[in-house]
């Protein structure tokens, strides 16, 4: 769990009143999590009681109803050599996880060990994490509240949100229900659960301080950034832990804090459950997130920014651009207008624009109204993908590479002197390896400096690139044919 030293605040909650037995809080519709996790009706009241003893609020039940499906996430990473020196200076994450003094500090080569947390979402071993957790893992492992622990695959990560879905071999897990993030309101209680220092099963309280957060924290190329803020405590360790509500149901993924030291300074950040059910949902469905995208270049509008484009609304997203071809673009939208809602709900910034589009699908239809020259007007908009059609994008795997693997048998690893690797043993012409100038019988070792033991890490390594997950924009192979001739190629994934 790497971080970046900046100041924001994660509070997620239902609100109470110390002065009172209960203090309800009302929902204004049912919530199923889709992609076959725990699903569950929203009640229509949030219920918080008070401690009989103290007379403050009393969260044990929610504390009791979420430790045990909190679990503590450890990696293993081997850097590149990129990565040594002064290549971790531009890592968002690494002062949060190694503090803010090491970036200077010399490092050694060889694996690093590393943890965070991750939220058990459905009783067979699916589990939510951020992306930074395992980001260039080579071990997942995690290990559970009552001590057990499991090997962990990577199903599917999302840069573009820093999430995260594990599969661990596991039966009859604990969860945490999904709740409804949409109707958290500044001041409502919220509860932080993770391992923080290792030291697991940790739970603090605080508020949603505020909502709609971007702190430009998440470095890819299409960043969706819409946190929320809370004084619940969380340090190094929390990463990827739960942020629920008072009835102990998932309201966001805890992601960041706000500091100069690297420890907590008060505030914290969250990914919200509206934009982490979306996610994982097609991840577990497709492998990769179905991206929709309407075609914009958008802007936060400030006072001083709409007396410079003479706006006729303070709140909303400045359309500064338009692409060619876009669902913006076809749908009418212009440089210079306004966004303010989409589905009769207001985007007042960037960032509730972003969150509201993150939730569909390429080929939704959604009503978008922007405001132009004072005037609000709605159309009707075709989301596109990141091609510019409609279609659903299929996760791309080691079939791309137009080659046929075997892992090696013991014989060839005395041989050799391996302890595992690859062998191209079928290859298609015109293959992106044949172009390259691979031959059949090359044995895989290493891609981008990881070891290649077998074809599942093989097909992790691929999927990891092509879901835009891993620091390298390509392949760079390390092998050896049967005749002991070490070779190496360059593939470049993008094309």
């Amino acid at each position: 769990m790497k971080m970046k030293a900046v100041s924001v605040i994660l509070l997620f909650g239902g609100f109470i009143s110390a002065n009172a037995a209960t203090q309800t809080v009302s929902h204004e519709k049912t919530i199923v999590a889709p992609g076959g996790f725990i699903q569950t009706p929203i009640s229509n009241v949030d219920y918080v009681t008070s401690d009989k003893n103290g007379g403050g609020p009393d969260f044990t039940v929610a504390a009791a109803n979420t430790v045990n499906a909190v679990v503590h996430v450890m990696t293993k990473i081997n850097p590149s050599p990129q990565e040594m020196g002064n290549g971790m200076q531009q890592d968002p994450f690494f002062n949060f996880f190694f503090g803010p003094n090491m970036n200077n500090a010399p490092r050694q080569m060889g694996p690093e060990m590393a943890s965070g947390s991750g939220v058990i979402i459905s009783t067979d071993g699916y589990i939510v994490t951020n992306n930074h957790v395992i980001n260039g893992a080579t071990n997942i492992q995690v290990v559970l509240n009552d001590k057990r622990t499991f090997d962990a695959t990577v199903v599917g990560t999302d840069p573009n949100t820093d999430l995260a879905l594990l599969k661990i071999d596991a039966k009859n897990l604990p969860t945490i229900v999904f709740g409804n993030s949409d109707n958290l309101k500044v001041g409502q209680w919220v509860l932080a659960v993770g391992n923080p220092f290792n030291l697991t099963s940790t739970v603090t309280a605080g508020i949603v301080s505020a909502k709609g957060r971007n702190i430009n924290i998440i470095s890819s190329k299409m960043p969706i950034e819409s946190f929320i803020q809370t004084d619940a405590a969380i340090n190094p360790g929390n990463s990827g832990g739960a942020l629920v509500d008072t009835r102990g149901q998932l309201v966001g993924i805890n992601t960041a804090i706000a500091s100069e030291t690297g420890t907590y300074d008060g505030y914290g950040f969250a990914i919200p459950v509206s934009i982490v059910s979306k996610v994982v949902a097609d991840l577990k469905k497709y492998g990769v997130v179905q991206r929709a995208i309407l075609g914009v270049t958008i802007h936060d509008i400030t006072a001083d920014f709409a007396k410079q484009k003479d706006l006729k609304t303070l709140e909303g997203a400045y359309v500064a651009g338009v692409s060619d071809q876009s669902a913006a673009m076809d749908a009418g939208i212009k440089e210079g207008d306004v966004i303010v809602k989409v589905n009769d709900v207001a985007t007042k910034s960037v960032a509730e624009l972003q969150d509201q589009i993150s939730r569909f699908h390429p080929g939704d239809k959604v009503s978008v109204t922007y405001n132009r020259d004072g005037k609000d007007k709605t159309v009707e908009v075709t989301l596109r993908n990141a091609s510019g059609g409609t279609k659903l994008v299929k996760n791309k795997g080691i079939e791309e590479l137009g080659a046929s693997f075997e892992e090696i048998n013991n014989t060839l690893k005395q041989q050799l002197n391996l302890s595992g690797g690859v062998q191209v043993v079928g290859l298609q012409e015109k293959s992106m390896l044949a172009v390259a100038g691979v031959k059949k019988g090359l044995i895989i070792v290493k891609i981008n400096n990881q070891p290649v033991h077998s074809i599942s890490e093989l097909q992790d390594i691929v999927k990891n690139i092509n879901n835009g997950s891993s620091r390298d924009h390509g392949l760079f192979i390390t092998g050896v044919y049967p005749n002991g001739e070490v070779a190496y190629y360059a593939i470049d994934m993008s094309k």
